[in-house]
């Protein structure tokens, strides 16, 4: 029995390496059709491109903030690795909004909240309803994917931001003025 169960296991680690093997020769196909200039990266304007034939529109501030946020070499282009991982992150609020979203095709405050938190945002009540308010693009408490997505875009980039002047991982920082204003530069969507 227990040679039967390894063997299983391994059939079963087998069919997952290869559908991640399809899925990221997939990806790898869309990122060239992308890469119209073929220069191996892809830029702010194609990316936001690319995402509105999917049905996602963002400003480009948003699209370029998600570049920064997987950027790893600094270039202002994104690689296809660098492409995998914002696409890791970006199928994890998919599906976290998917989960909550019950049929509507948007979430409330309370479902964002709830969101949020999955994803591993805890905020107070203050700082979350602020930024609720700030990503409501209708004002109507009626979060789209989109704006679901551009608001854990600037979460995940605040959380980056304050990480790196949080080095004793406390979860406090002081910030002098010039690294406030660094900080929401840094931040902008």
């Amino acid at each position: 029995m227990g040679v039967e169960n390894e063997r299983m296991d391994e059939m079963e680690m087998e069919m997952e390496m290869e559908t991640e093997k399809k899925n990221k020769a997939r990806l790898r196909g869309w990122f060239e059709r992308v890469d119209s200039d073929k220069t191996g990266s892809i830029t702010a304007p194609q990316l936001k491109r690319a995402l509105a034939v999917g049905n996602l529109e963002f400003p480009l501030s948003v699209v370029q903030q998600m570049i920064r946020m997987y950027d790893f070499d600094r270039n202002g282009t994104m690689s296809f690795e660098e492409f995998l991982a914002l696409n890791n992150f970006l199928l994890k609020l998919q599906h976290t909004f998917s989960d909550l979203e019950r049929g509507r095709g948007f979430l409330l405050p309370d479902d964002v909240y709830e969101a949020s938190v999955k994803i591993g945002f805890t905020l107070d009540s203050p700082a979350f309803y602020s930024v609720c308010e700030s990503f409501d693009q209708s004002k109507n408490g009626k979060f789209r994917l989109d704006d679901f997505i551009s608001l854990c875009i600037f979460l995940q980039s605040a959380r980056n931001l304050f990480n790196s002047f949080d080095t004793a991982k406390q979860g406090r920082v002081t910030l002098d003025l010039n690294q406030f204003v660094y900080c929401t530069a840094n931040c902008r969507i």
